[in-house]
């Protein structure tokens, strides 16, 4: 990376939104005295501030004495202690909280459970006894590949309960990729379903197994869930059926305590080229980090409805689907389905329903409610919700201002929130009873965390300027490593400037210090010598009362040596044209000026995403340049996306 020219900022916007005061009075971090107070705790004794945070949030079976061992770039932290996860979700609730419901479940067909603490825990004991008697023991890998159901989360604590270490695939992944993770976690057992349920049709997961099985894996059992399906297993002693192994086995079943740093789970994410990268996360510093995040930026208390939309095939999923709700002692809710099926509001009935009172979401998601209008949320009563949370990529201004104005009714704080999956946690968000907001804007890092905008000379850039985000000091809930490969762990995340973990993604900082996430600096371009974050193009686009979403890439370009190229989602009711195409590029360039204009709009019906709702820039990239893509397609949500872009492109 020898290119040491700054980041271009050129996205304005100066609107503020305060706390709602009656919001700040009840919140657990009341103001941004409060917030300097903790963040100067922090600072001045960062060891004893972790310590003391590790002992409110977890519950400890044998105390541990050293807060951190850090060697860069390998940390240890709250070494000599040990605890049990599923104790610290399920087991310390019960005397309280046994009839009250852990999980409201409900499946895109219609179908509804609700899971008290107590059902909860016998589920999860069960299952691990059953584990036990397949031979799984601590240390040992399982795979899980379900639908978004109840038993993807039992899985899940289950494996904790005996410190094994779970590795989650996401249902919606291909035979080929669910094979290249289970072969490289070495897992043992498969916890599998029949089939999920995805807009209206069956996911085919067993088939998709039994494909993966094909290959050598070095899995020795099957384990399925009847979810579509007659119950009826493929041939061979490899497959069980989930109902067989868990009748009979007991309610009971003791946690294994683990030392904190024993691994939880293996968790793999893309890379934009080659082998998928397994990140690593420990028990404790996760747990802990999970935990006290979701109660600090989610402002939790035990009464709250909470629905984070994400699946658990992902990171967003393990934090805050199953374990920091659950250490909590909230209601969390799970939808196995896709937002609008059957139809445009079947996310804005769920609320209604289960009278949500806070909703986690991503920017990919909000921006297709607004292409549908503001209609469907319309017709049901969301008044129950009291916070809105965004997660995943840059929020631009004008789908946060939607959020905030059509689905919180203009009453809800809305935390825009900054993390990875190799974090563990969130790492920079506004607190709702505190930090004033800023549309757009991620806010300040969480007190104890180090997250600073420097040059690549380690430097830090003056404000307004864009830079590499980076995180200066260890913290606890930090990726331990990837799997199997310790090197590419150094050379991914410690070789930019040595000691300091590199997120990969380009940031600045306002005049007030506020941070602003620009995407990730692959999709930095430059342009006639200046480099542009093309998340700043795009949300001045969607800022167009006729875009819905926006993906802008750069392509080689013979005098400016990147031309930018945008692929343009049309709200409902809006056709292309080439008139439309001058109007968005003047927009843009009175927006955040002429440097920033678009060469080239292309109309798009649909952008290529992951199934967790990234847009797949790398493949526009492609398209654009005119080039075939031969890059990994494994985690793209819709083949045909991409078919239909390179159409147009003929």
């Amino acid at each position: 990376m020898a290119d040491t020219q700054e980041i271009v900022s050129v996205l304005t916007e100066s609107r503020v939104f305060p706390p709602p005061e009656q919001f700040s009075q009840r919140a657990h971090i009341r103001g941004m005295q409060d917030y300097q107070r903790l963040w100067d705790e922090a600072e001045k004794d960062p060891q004893k501030y972790w310590g003391e945070r590790a002992r409110e949030e977890l519950f400890w079976k044998e105390p541990f004495q050293t807060v951190l061992d850090w060697k860069p770039p390998h940390a240890r932290w709250f070494v000599e202690g040990k605890t049990n996860l599923t104790y610290n979700c399920l087991d310390r609730h019960l005397p309280r909280l046994k009839d009250k419901p852990a999980i409201l479940f409900e499946g895109e067909p219609g179908d509804r459970r609700s899971i008290t603490y107590g059902e909860l825990s016998q589920q999860v004991n069960r299952l691990a006894n059953g584990l036990k008697s397949l031979g799984v023991k601590k240390g040992d890998r399982v795979g899980i590949y379900l639908p978004m159901v109840p038993e993807a989360a039992v899985a899940m604590l289950a494996c904790a309960r005996l410190g094994a270490v779970h590795s989650v695939v996401f249902g919606g992944f291909s035979a080929e990729a669910l094979q290249e993770r289970m072969k490289d976690a070495g897992v043992k057992v498969l916890l599998t379903a029949d089939g999920g349920w995805r807009k209206g049709a069956v996911v085919p997961l067993m088939k998709n197994v039994e494909a993966a099985l094909t290959h050598a894996t070095g899995i020795e059992k099957v384990v399925v869930l009847t979810r579509t399906g007659d119950g009826k297993l493929p041939a061979g002693p490899k497959f069980l059926a989930w109902d067989a192994l868990v009748k009979g086995q007991s309610d009971t079943c003791e946690p294994e305590w683990v030392e904190s740093e024993h691994p939880l789970f293996i968790l793999y994410t893309s890379g934009s080229t080659g082998k998928p990268k397994g990140v690593l996360h420990s028990t404790a510093g996760y747990a802990m980090m999970a935990s006290l995040t979701t109660r600090w930026v989610f402002d939790l208390r035990e009464d709250d409805v909470y629905w984070c939309t994400a699946d658990v095939g992902w990171v967003t999923g393990h934090s805050y689907v199953v374990y920091g709700p659950l250490m909590n002692g909230v209601t969390t809710v799970l939808y196995e389905g896709a937002p609008t099926q059957p139809g445009p509001d079947r996310f804005w009935a769920i609320i209604e329903r289960y009278k949500v009172s806070i909703l986690y979401t991503a920017p990919t998601a909000i921006r297709a409610f607004m292409r549908l209008g503001d209609g469907p949320v319309k017709q049901h009563d969301l008044s129950s919700l009291r916070l809105l949370g965004s997660v995943g990529e840059p929020i631009n201004p004008e789908a946060w201002m939607w959020y905030r104005d059509v689905i919180g009714g203009g009453r809800c704080p809305v935390v825009d929130t900054w993390w990875q999956t190799e974090t563990g946690a969130i790492m920079i968000s506004p607190l709702p009873g505190a930090t004033p907001t800023k549309p757009g804007s991620a806010t300040f890092p969480l007190p104890g965390i180090h997250a600073e905008i420097l040059d690549r000379d380690g430097k830090r850039v003056p404000r307004g300027q864009g830079g590499l985000l980076f995180v200066t000091k260890p913290w606890p809930s930090m990726l331990r490593t990837v799997y199997g490969d310790p090197e590419r762990y150094v050379k991914t995340y410690f070789s930019e400037l040595p000691g300091m973990y590199f997120t990969g993604d380009g940031a600045r900082t306002d005049a007030d210090g506020y941070v602003w996430l620009m995407g990730r600096v692959d999709d930095v371009v430059n342009v006639a010598g200046h480099r542009l974050g093309t998340a700043e193009v795009e949300s001045a686009l969607v800022a167009h009362a006729k875009v819905a979403e926006a993906a802008v890439v750069g392509r080689p370009d013979d005098l400016k040596g990147t031309a930018l190229v945008a692929f343009v989602t049309l709200k409902h009711g809006n056709a292309p044209s080439d008139a439309l195409k001058k109007e968005l590029a003047a927009h843009v360039a009175k927006e955040i000026g002429a440097i920033a204009r678009p060469d080239e709009i292309r109309f798009a019906e649909g952008l290529p995403k992951t199934r967790s709702g990234k847009i797949m820039r790398r493949l526009l990239r492609d398209v654009a340049a005119g080039n075939h893509s031969t890059q990994d397609t494994t985690t793209l949500e819709d083949l045909n996306v991409l078919a239909a872009l390179r159409q147009n492109d003929e």
